[in-house]
């Protein structure tokens, strides 16, 4: 199962930002208001996730941010020659944060994380023509993150830190396309698991040539999540010896690498009104090749995924309307790292635009009250996956048709600061 979390977890790595069952970009509701721009932002502990090296340059002593999203997603697939349509079931992910720093001195502050950069649900009807490939994921991932932030200079600072990851999945496909009991019921496999954990790390910096104008770089490393021995439940297969499995529970080992990004931006501000954040997230997917899964009843699964590089541009807009009141809108382009034939719906993720918004609202000096949504839109996209392999036959079953996917996300946080 831990391999199953792997694969959740790297193949999630972008969707539940909205598609459906996938990453989760909503590490921040001041962050997230302003097309998650925060590299190079300094307003809030939400730092600790998005450029530790900044939380140096923060006033206030102790700074707590914690929020929460609700994110409404899903997808429709069809295949108009074929007479087919399917969508999932409705479901909402609840990615929390919760970030903390405190300033030492005036050249050292610490800081903690804690956020969910996966969790989400995908749930096909179980008798949909892609159930060979999927029915349903259910993802739950814990990240936590100390970091520590110097000033080396009044213009140069640097930060970071590791990250430990802790996680469950749960991941459920029918073995064939058609293959029943005698009763007719669907033949399937389900991996289960939880408590899978590795460690990464993170490196940041942030330069500050003038007051009004900051740049920030972060760069979080590639995880490698290993399972061996997890869980795997065979069920509902005919009693025959002509099958290369039979019903029962076994035992399975794989890996999957979460991939490494990289992170720089700038930010300005003008006339102490206005703040603008542009940030370009590099994510080295091509660490994705396959999701390969060995049971421990001699059966194995190869899945081809074949990834590549990608990128997020990110446009962020905050406006001080009042002493208490900040507005905050934003934008990014989301590139998909899927190419062309290997299009597989636990992740039917393409290219996407999302359009955010929010506010704050003071309600003392020292509290203020944090607001945000998303829109994410995906394109339409006609694509397949042409590595499916029924593993009675061995025969390749290609699976295409039109994807149809969108998400929303409305969000809620305090910011405290003492």
């Amino acid at each position: 199962m831990k391999k199953l979390l792997l694969l959740v977890l790297f193949t999630l790595v972008t969707v539940v930002t909205y598609a459906g069952g996938y990453r989760v970009s909503a590490q921040g509701q001041r962050a997230l208001a302003m097309g998650h721009t925060g590299v190079a932002v300094v307003n809030s502990a939400e730092l600790v996730f998005f450029n530790p090296a900044g939380l140096v340059h923060l006033e206030n002593k102790l700074n707590i941010s914690a929020g929460v999203s609700g994110i409404f997603n899903s997808v429709i697939y069809q295949n108009a020659e074929l007479g087919l349509s399917s969508e999932t079931d409705s479901s909402l992910g609840t990615p929390l944060n919760l970030y903390g720093s405190y300033k030492v001195n005036d050249w050292l502050a610490l800081g903690l994380g804690v956020y969910t950069p996966f969790g989400s649900e995908v749930a096909w009807p179980t008798d949909w023509a892609g159930s060979y490939l999927v029915n349903n994921i259910e993802l739950a991932a814990i990240y936590i993150q100390p970091v520590v932030s110097i000033k080396l200079s009044d213009y140069f600072s640097i930060g970071g830190g590791p990250i430990f990851v802790t996680g469950s999945v749960n991941f459920n496909r029918n073995f064939n396309p058609s293959l029943t009991d005698f009763e007719g019921n669907r033949s399937n496999i389900t991996v289960d698991d939880s408590g899978v954990s590795n460690w990464g790390w993170s490196l940041s910096a942030m330069f500050t040539p003038t007051e009004n104008f900051k740049l920030g770089f972060n760069y979080r490393s590639e995880i490698v999540l290993e399972a061996e021995g997890g869980e795997a439940t065979f069920a509902n297969f005919p009693d025959t010896p002509l099958l290369p499995v039979s019903n029962g529970t076994t035992t399975f080992d794989a890996e999957l690498p979460l991939p490494a990004e990289l992170t720089i931006g700038l930010s300005y501000e003008y006339n102490e009104k206005w703040l603008f954040a542009f940030d370009y997230n590099r994510q080295f997917w091509d660490v994705y090749s396959s999701l390969d899964l060995t049971f421990g009843n001699g059966a194995s699964s190869l899945n081809r995924r074949n990834y590549k590089n990608s990128s997020v541009y990110r446009f962020g807009l905050q406006y001080e309307a009042t002493s208490k009141i900040s507005l905050r809108a934003g934008y990014y382009l989301d590139e998909s790292p899927v190419q062309a034939g290997f299009f597989a719906p636990e992740t039917p993720r393409n290219d996407s635009q999302g359009f955010t918004g929010g506010l704050s609202f003071a309600v003392t000096p020292k509290l203020a009250i944090d607001a945000s949504f998303l829109y994410l839109r995906f394109e339409e996209i006609d694509a397949s996956y042409d590595f499916g392999v029924d593993p009675i036959t061995n025969e390749v079953v290609p699976f295409g048709g039109t994807y149809k996917s969108s998400a929303f996300a409305p969000g809620l946080g305090l910011t405290y600061k003492m």
